[in-house]
């Protein structure tokens, strides 16, 4: 279950705060977009809000993501949270063309869906691929507008 356009790494903090500035000294990169969005999802506990705390980072074409959850169904994320205030690797994300195309194939895979969300503008979920790669694997489908404000190329 590995296709679309693989642009993202993504990691897990409980202080974004300090590990952006971290990762921002470490890296030598610029300013990061950041935001607090509050979305609907579908879990396997139920339906609802979740909130986290995002930074997007644009490194040579790749964007890391770092990702503090705040409330509402946000256990995939606390899941993984470290100990400290660093960083936890946590999943990778590809962008796929056509939401329906893709959706249709993931009923037919064996990794389930843990998390799913986003509107007309913008799609999202993650597949528990654990067991294959160690990690989730999330897919994305945006508009070209939302996709450009993001800073994709």
């Amino acid at each position: 279950m590995l296709f679309g356009q693989h642009f993202q790494i993504a990691y897990v903090t409980r202080n974004i705060d300090k590990a952006l500035e971290d990762f921002q000294k470490r890296t030598g990169c610029g300013k990061a977009l950041r935001f607090e969005p509050t979305v609907e999802v579908t879990t396997p506990t139920g339906s609802g809000k979740a909130t986290n705390k995002i930074a997007l980072i644009w490194i040579d074409g790749v964007q890391y993501e770092l990702i503090e959850p705040v409330s509402g169904l946000v256990q995939v994320y606390q899941d993984a949270l470290p100990a400290d205030d660093g960083l936890q690797f946590h999943h990778i994300c590809m962008r796929v063309p056509d939401w329906d195309e893709f959706r249709s194939q993931v009923e037919r895979e064996r990794y389930p869906v843990v998390i799913e969300g986003g509107g007309d503008d913008l799609r999202f979920l993650y597949l528990d691929a654990r067991d294959f790669v160690g990690h989730y694997l999330e897919y994305t489908w945006m508009k070209p507008k939302i996709w450009a404000a993001l800073g994709g190329r």
